[in-house]
């Protein structure tokens, strides 16, 4: 029945991306704000594809956490559904997206107008002071900006390299680093067909301490990331998802 509902949901979810893609270049002449309002029913309607055909609910931990004001979340990234996530959360948020998806047909016109930073990630020195600038700015607006310090998907039980970059941001952008744990790619696994039902779980941590030196910042942050990544992957096992 797994496998059933896996069937169904890749054709709707495919079906539906596909026609948002198609679609909303209608709101291109509208403002940022709109437009971002659009790009968010991209997570509204694959949640709810989750949720009524897959039989998997999304559940958010640690709101209070969270400072009232624009933050950079650092977050784990295990499947594709942590690329939508945050847009749900708050169709402001933006993400570090690596420079190579703007040039994907439509999307990278879309990415631009909703005005996510991108990195080049080959560039060095002058890209991360590109990054930071764009981050700033992006922050002064009032919007918070999501990135994924292991710059790529991570199965569940696995740590990939924590880029040091978020560590420059941190030091050089007046704002709160808050780390984010998910266990996500339980239940959509990177590259798998089958989606598992289950409880997928993403929660906000303890804001970074302020002032850290570069090595000990990236050892905490992975420390946060990995033990809570860990633990809500365990909560996934017990209930019997995996």
């Amino acid at each position: 029945m797994t496998f059933i509902r896996s069937i169904v949901f890749n054709l709707l979810y495919f079906g539906w991306t596909a026609a948002l893609m198609l679609s909303l270049w209608t709101l291109m002449p509208f403002s940022r704000r709109t437009f971002r309002k659009g790009i968010r029913l991209w997570s509204v309607g694959s949640d709810w594809l989750l949720g009524n055909v897959i039989g998997t609910r999304i559940e958010i931990r640690g709101r209070e956490r969270v400072p009232d004001k624009p933050v950079i979340f650092a977050a784990k990234h295990q499947s594709a559904w942590d690329t939508m996530a945050f847009l749900k959360l708050n169709a402001g948020n933006a993400y570090v997206m690596k420079m190579e998806l703007l040039r994907i047909p439509l999307w990278g016109w879309y990415m631009r107008k909703a005005d996510h930073a991108v990195i080049d990630r080959e560039g060095g020195i002058s890209a991360l002071r590109a990054l930071t600038d764009q981050v700033g700015r992006i922050i002064g607006d009032g919007r918070s900006v999501v990135i994924f310090p292991e710059g790529t998907r991570v199965p569940p039980g696995e740590t990939g390299r924590y880029f040091p970059g978020i560590a420059a941001l941190a030091a050089r952008i007046d704002t709160e680093v808050v780390p984010v744990a998910v266990n996500s790619g339980v239940f959509w696994g990177r590259r798998q067909f089958v989606k598992r039902p289950g409880t997928i779980v993403l929660e906000f941590l303890e804001p970074m301490p302020k002032g850290l030196e570069r090595r000990p910042f990236m050892e905490e942050l992975e420390r946060r990331i990995e033990t809570a990544s860990r633990r809500l992957e365990e909560e996934a096992s017990r209930a019997g998802t995996r």
